[in-house]
């Protein structure tokens, strides 16, 4: 035993070791909640399998070579570990393989990036640094592979500890693998490293939907969007027919900003007095996972969900759509895209291509200096200013997006810049975004002059909504601060309201409660604009009806309606923020459960694709081989 033991020290340390720190980082790093002692018991073993799975490999070598593939092994998931660490930080989420990918976006993550990485992250790999030095004084290493039982003997005790695993995982949670659209509940019962293999899995499973899929599957889903649609209010319908329109999006801007204040200094003041004269939506959510602000936009003018991991204009920018742009295109409308970013960020350049978009103004089409720029590129009122000579030589009547940047994260602002001071409370990133905030509507305000000032304001309709969530739920006792409060999981959903406001002028407006969410934006505008779109496949319903209920699905499964908030397995009552029985949410689960589930199957099959048959809607598409 001892000279089993002496041979394979760096193994049996290491995988304790990674074990261990692993268990640790995603108990009180990741602050995943558990409910009871059996989910505690679920989360301290399920590292152990993979570690030892991955660890079993080095067992194949001999001598030294065995204790580098160890420390080769245990480095490689130290740094898959700290690299979920680091997008935690901001995103509040785990990496998945589509966000690997997303190559194109690091070199603009800049600043960012520096933001989320501390000195003292030099912890997270102290058992590599520590193994590294045992090597140097470790007894020798039998020269001779382990026996073939040995090696055999690990890897069944990984798969077995595997079963165990995930057997009590599935009496906590049923159907774990199948029905869930959370990585956190996904993390807690079979562990960060298992949740990446299955993440392969999945997304290997995801691009043989598109092989495997054929035109029966969009007719089921075609009847079940149809039965679950509203009448659009017909007094709304074409009251903007022909008339331009200009959607802008409020980078990381949440609902909570709105008519508040921050030691005294009102923080939005402009949005606040378009709001006394436009329709206002106090109960609108954004629904964007890791797509972001990029998720926002599919959202608005495709009316399906996002997936569940990486980003739609990455992953699938190549399927068709039935988006916005292509639809207006037909109705007589110029479409563009203003943006001072790069035009390969979120693949922009592509997906705007298959949206059918005229012309992308990115970054190229701007003079981006230091002194103009700020963060992620150029600040708001550069960006509105130097749009407006593009803006009047387009073709009317055109739909043009607006993409704000200087209110996105780490929220930075030269001190010249700043309307109003940082907060001052426990966290930084909470204090900035007051700040960036404010000077982002003072931005829009100025756009609003100037555009006034062109004479393209009276034959104009205006969209205005926040795009995703600018504080994360890392920041929650900051948060609960500010609101005089504590944040609950309850209360981190009802933070997830972003501001809609639909601004026509000559028209009075009013506050709208209903209960909605960015899916409901296209069908909305359609209405509004006239255009017939009974025959289309999209989940929304018009913000404006009578008869629509008050329903909104987050990306990860969690749901609001009239009276009921279900987040994290727990229904709440609205009203109140209390716990209530699970059966008052069950009806709407399945619901909301069968919203995302099907248009995940549109996407990942490319179902659109059998759509095309019917030319008055896709008139210049061919059709499919």
């Amino acid at each position: 035993m001892k000279k089993t033991l002496a041979n394979y020290s760096m193994f049996f340390t290491a995988s304790i070791l990674l074990w261990l720190k692993t268990y640790i980082v995603t108990r009180f790093y990741f602050n995943v909640p558990l409910e009871n002692n059996m989910q505690q018991f679920i989360l301290f073993i399920n590292p152990i399998s993979t570690v030892l799975l991955f660890f079993g490999f080095s067992l194949f070598f001999t001598g030294k070579l065995r204790n580098r593939m160890v420390l080769m092994i245990s480095f490689i998931g130290s740094l898959i570990l700290y690299a979920n660490v680091v997008f935690y930080r901001f995103f509040n989420d785990f990496i998945t393989i589509p966000v690997l990918f997303q190559t194109n976006n690091m070199g603009d993550l800049g600043s960012s990036i520096l933001e989320l990485i501390h000195l003292t992250d030099v912890v997270f790999f102290s058992d590599v640094i520590a193994l590294a030095l045992l090597m140097k004084y470790v007894a020798k290493s039998s020269e001779k592979p382990a026996a073939k039982k040995q090696i055999a003997a690990v890897f069944a005790v990984a798969i077995a500890l595997f079963a165990v695993n995930l057997g009590l995982a599935e009496t906590e949670r049923p159907q774990l693998l199948t029905r869930t659209f959370d990585r956190e509940m996904l993390i807690k019962n079979i562990g960060l490293f298992n949740y990446h293999i299955y993440d392969i899995i999945m997304q290997s499973r995801a691009q043989a939907q598109r092989a495997l899929a054929d035109s029966s599957e969009i007719v089921d889903i075609e009847n079940y969007v149809k039965a679950n649609r509203v009448k659009p209010n017909s007094d709304f319908t074409g009251i903007a027919k022909g008339k331009n329109v200009f959607v802008i999006s409020l980078e990381s801007t949440q609902s909570f900003v709105i008519n508040n204040t921050v030691d005294g200094q009102v923080i939005t003041p402009f949005l606040n007095e378009l709001i006394k004269e436009s329709y206002y939506f106090p109960n609108f959510y954004h629904q964007t996972g890791q797509g972001k602000t990029s998720d926002a936009e599919f959202l608005f003018e495709n009316s399906l969900y996002p997936l569940p991991s990486g980003a739609v204009f990455f992953t699938h920018s190549q399927n068709e759509y039935d988006g916005l742009p292509e639809i207006l295109k037909n109705e007589g409308y110029y479409t563009s895209v203003f943006h001072a970013n790069n035009k390969s960020f979120w693949n922009r350049d592509v997906m705007y291509d298959t949206l059918g978009y005229d012309r992308f103004y990115d970054v190229n089409s701007y003079h981006v200096t230091e002194e103009n720029s700020v963060g992620w590129g150029l600040k708001d009122d550069e960006f509105f200013e130097q749009s407006i000579p593009y803006l009047k030589l387009l073709p009317q009547p055109f739909y043009v997006k607006f993409i704000t940047l200087t209110n996105h994260f780490p929220f930075e602002l030269d001190e010249e810049d700043q309307i109003i001071p940082p907060w001052n409370s426990s966290s930084g990133t909470l204090n900035r975004y007051f700040t960036t905030v404010r000077f982002m509507d003072e931005a829009v305000k100025k756009f609003f002059e100037r555009i006034k000032e062109e004479g393209l304001y009276e034959n104009s309709i205006f969209i205005l909504y926040g795009d995703h969530y600018g504080i994360s739920e890392n920041h929650n006792k900051a948060m609960g601060e500010f609101l005089g409060k504590e944040i609950t999981p309850f209360e981190s959903t009802q933070l997830q309201k972003v501001p809609l406001i639909i601004h026509i002028p000559g028209h009075k407006g009013r506050i709208i409660n209903t209960v909605g969410g960015q899916i409901d934006l296209k069908p909305t505008l359609l209405n509004l604009l006239g255009i017939d779109a009974k025959d289309r496949i999209y989940f929304g319903n018009d913000l404006f009806s009578e008869e629509r209920a008050d329903f909104a699905v987050l990306r990860d499964g969690s749901f609001i309606t009239k009276d009921y908030v279900y987040t994290k397995n727990v229904c709440y009552e609205k009203e109140t923020g209390l716990e209530t029985d699970m059966e008052n949410c069950e009806p709407m689960k399945e619901k909301a459960e069968t919203h995302l589930e099907m248009s995940d199957r549109i996407i990942y099959g490319d179902l659109l694709r059998f759509f095309q048959e019917n030319k008055q809607i896709y008139p210049n598409v061919e059709e499919p081989k």
